[in-house]
């Protein structure tokens, strides 16, 4: 007591700045410390699920999990060798084609004319109403998808595993921007570019990565962002260091294709990130059904329904309705003509990069809307919800500090913060393609209905 009496005082401040800001005009110095109540009706919950006594080692066990993954791109594999007969995949969670949106349907209806499964687009769409073609997610088949991540047996799939832990997971390849297929259109122009890719892009793909071996993704994603991406909206670096590693393999197996493949992938900034995607699905994978843990291992969105998965309740979706993201259009597009959030891309934030690594790529706000300081400011607010810094994926602006990583369901109850997630913006309506970039906030009753299930299990 008398120490504290001869000292100087110490002062904390929490929530509402009134008290700091008197305190400071009387030359005291203050610690402010930020505080928000929790989200509402989660007290019970929250008290139950923070009162685990299995949750702090389940939580690190899984974590660890995560960020010791070792994912690796060893070949392109036809879906059809994954994917079971008159089954298409798609991004999200479980959906019926009754609330499909735009998007979602329109990637449907072009799959169906590139598998020749009906004559024209009413047709398909008789087909699809009538269950013809088995609708199921891609996370519930290991894999991932971007925007609508609609993928049909003849489709080409990355193929990635995790040298740590021995799991496997698959993404579709990259059409590039504008009108393709995962954001809903199905045009001639769409489909003639995804004949391409099935009869030159895949096998040449396929070939070279024999020759190549295993690539090591996590130490190219490290890489890349150090050299300005965020590994879901920019991935300019990405792709240019996994080029480099395919290109002379590119040439001994497809000698005759190889100046349109290595040209298609040059024009296309995106071409990683279904690759990136495919390892972030693997290491999330990996720290799966550990008992007592409150770990988001997956979110996704399939146009209508925002869904997360959480490590310690199986297979299990909780969801909420898909916002709208507020961002830039192009041309003449605007709010009116976006869909609700679409996508599996939202894997990469779970896995620690995307939009929780902002702050490692300034120009990604030229993209998404905001200034650099928006983006750094993303980026350190999540590191309040996560359960871990990624030891690979570090940030050079924040001292090299490694990505915030492991969403935990009672850190977003308790500080009321949702994950950051930036994003792509699809038109409505199908077949019109991609009409923006932006953020977009997940809903909270996804968040809620996780804990509440944990709380259940508990007691």
């Amino acid at each position: 007591m008398t120490s504290l009496l001869d000292a100087p005082p110490r002062v904390i401040t929490v929530g509402a700045g009134l008290l700091d800001e008197a305190l400071r005009a009387q030359a005291v110095p203050t610690t402010p410390v930020a505080w928000r109540p929790p989200l509402p009706g989660t007290a019970e919950d929250l008290a139950t699920v923070l009162a685990d006594p299995r949750r702090h080692e389940a939580n690190e066990r899984a974590v660890a999990r995560l960020v010791s993954a070792r994912p690796h791109l060893v070949g392109v594999r036809r879906a059809s060798e994954v994917l079971s007969e008159g089954m298409f995949l798609h991004a999200g969670p479980p959906i019926t084609w009754e609330r499909a949106s735009g998007p979602m349907r329109g990637a449907l209806i072009g799959a169906m004319l590139l598998e020749d499964l009906a004559a024209d687009e009413r047709a398909d769409a008789d087909r699809l109403a009538a269950g013809a073609v088995e609708l199921r997610p891609c996370h519930e088949h290991g894999a991932v998808g971007p925007m609508a991540g609609v993928v049909s047996p003849s489709m080409w799939l990355f193929e990635v595993r995790d040298d740590e832990h021995g799991g496997t997971a698959y993404c579709s390849l990259n059409e590039g921007l504008g009108k393709v297929l995962r954001y809903g259109a199905y045009g001639p122009e769409v489909l003639e570019r995804l004949r391409w890719m099935d009869a030159v892009l895949g096998p040449a793909l396929a070939g070279a990565l024999e020759r190549t071996g295993p690539i090591d993704l996590r130490w190219l994603m490290a890489q890349a962002l150090q050299m300005g991406d965020e590994l879901h909206n920019r991935n300019r670096a990405a792709t240019s260091l996994l080029l480099r590693e395919l290109a002379p393999a590119v040439v001994e197996a497809a000698p005759s294709d190889a100046a349109a493949v290595l040209r298609f992938v040059h024009g296309n900034d995106h071409f990683f990130l279904n690759a990136g995607m495919a390892a972030a699905k693997a290491a999330t994978d990996a720290a799966r059904d550990v008992p007592g843990s409150s770990l988001v291992v997956a979110m996704a969105r399939n146009g209508t329904d925002f869904g997360i998965q959480v490590s310690g309740l199986g297979g299990r979706w909780f969801t909420g309705p898909a916002g709208v993201p507020d961002g830039l259009y192009l041309g003449s597009y605007g709010p009116a003509d976006a869909n609700p959030d679409i996508g599996d891309s939202t894997i990469t934030e779970t896995s620690g990069v995307g939009g929780f690594a902002m702050a490692a790529s300034p120009a990604i706000v030229r993209f998404v809307g905001g200034e650099v300081a928006d983006a750094v400011r993303a980026t350190r607010s999540m590191y309040e919800i996560t359960l871990a810094e990624h030891p690979a994926f570090q940030i050079p602006g924040l001292g090299f500090r490694g990505t915030p990583v492991g969403i935990d369901v009672a850190l977003v109850a308790r500080t009321g913060l949702l994950p950051v997630v930036n994003t792509g913006i699809a038109g409505r309506v199908a077949g019109t393609g991609q009409v923006g970039a932006g953020l977009v906030e997940p809903p909270v009753e996804a968040f809620t209905s996780a804990l509440h299930a944990l709380a259940e299990a508990i007691k």
